[in-house]
């Protein structure tokens, strides 16, 4: 009988616990199970397990490539934390507040560095295909880091295309190697294997969409963060792009308004632009295709449920 979703969840959890990482000296391997303790969806991890679920492998099997992924996913929060001069994150001190910013640095190296060895720990089918895929992802994700600071400068220019191609560098496809590597790892049909991973890579950027969303027009009292935090960032997200391409002159009068002051005319002005509704479009367009793909694997005979479970689950958050 197939495992739930909670199921595979706590096996994950379960695994993290019996695999804290140990060294010398103490203050570099304290922050990397800090960081790692602070809990969050686990979404990458679950998805490996998933993905291994769908195509009849044993998710106790998967448990290392679930593991290296959510280490990896880590050490860019570390490093994205560092970057962004975050203070909190989940609720907690970030590593490089709670230590100090070499620590940090060189922690979420070690984080970088152990997922390497987390791999060698994997015996199962296709080693060098989920290791070639990690490696491939790993550096997407830096590039998209790298453009999503270039773009954090209020007076870039960036392009819709360019922002979305951010996106799916930075978030969305992380989630769908996990999903790859996690059916690769049960020996199933390699040939299906890029079916998973853009179903979920175009879950991630449906969800990304939905995020933007509900940073600016989400009810607080049921996102449970402030409303506008992207406006008062003056961040270039999808909103804001569009709003300079409909009205440039504007746009960039209410965002030279300072602080709490600029969210809700901003805000204002988007709805009277149809940008609430613009972006729930393209996050429902995303969402559609993962179901075409959802489809076809429905059609080869896998087990999708779990997937259309996580899929309700992450875009069904509260407005």
């Amino acid at each position: 009988m197939n495992a739930t979703i909670r199921q595979l969840q706590d096996s994950y959890l379960t695994y993290l616990g019996q695999n804290p990482f140990i060294g010398s000296p103490k203050n570099l391997y304290d922050p990397m199970n800090y960081i790692l303790s602070l809990g969050g969806k686990r979404i990458r991890p679950l998805l490996v397990l998933i993905g291994n679920q769908a195509a009849k492998g044993d998710a106790n099997d998967a448990l290392p490539i679930s593991h290296l992924v959510e280490v990896f996913h880590n050490f860019s929060l570390v490093h994205d934390d560092i970057m962004d001069r975050a203070d909190i994150r989940r609720g907690q001190p970030t590593v490089h507040v709670k230590w100090d910013m070499p620590t940090a640095i060189l922690s979420g190296d070690n984080l970088l560095v152990k997922t390497f060895q987390i791999w060698s720990q994997y015996k199962g089918p296709h080693q060098n295909e989920i290791l070639n895929d990690y490696i491939r992802v790993a550096t997407e994700v830096c590039e998209g880091q790298q453009k999503d600071m270039d773009f954090s400068n209020p007076n870039a220019i960036v392009t819709e295309s360019a922002y979305l191609d951010m996106i799916k560098q930075k978030t969305a496809v992380l989630l769908g190697a996990a999903l790859k590597m996690g059916f690769l790892s049960a020996g199933a049909n390699p040939q299906h294997a890029d079916t998973f991973y853009d179903f979920a890579l175009q879950m991630g950027m449906s969800f990304q969409m939905m995020d933007d969303y509900l940073d600016s027009f989400g009810d607080e009292s049921k996102t449970g963060k402030k409303q506008g935090g992207d406006i008062l960032e003056g961040k270039n997200t999808w909103l804001k792009i569009k709003s300079l391409e409909l009205d440039p002159e504007k746009t960039k009068v209410l965002f030279d308004t300072n602080g709490d002051n600029r969210i809700q005319p901003v805000v204002n002005f988007w709805k009277e632009l149809g940008l609430d509704k613009g972006i729930q479009e393209l996050a429902q367009r995303y969402y559609q295709k993962s179901l075409i793909d959802l489809n076809q694997l429905e059609q080869w005979g896998y087990d999708t449920k779990l997937l259309n479970d996580l899929s309700e689950w992450l875009l069904g958050r509260e407005k």
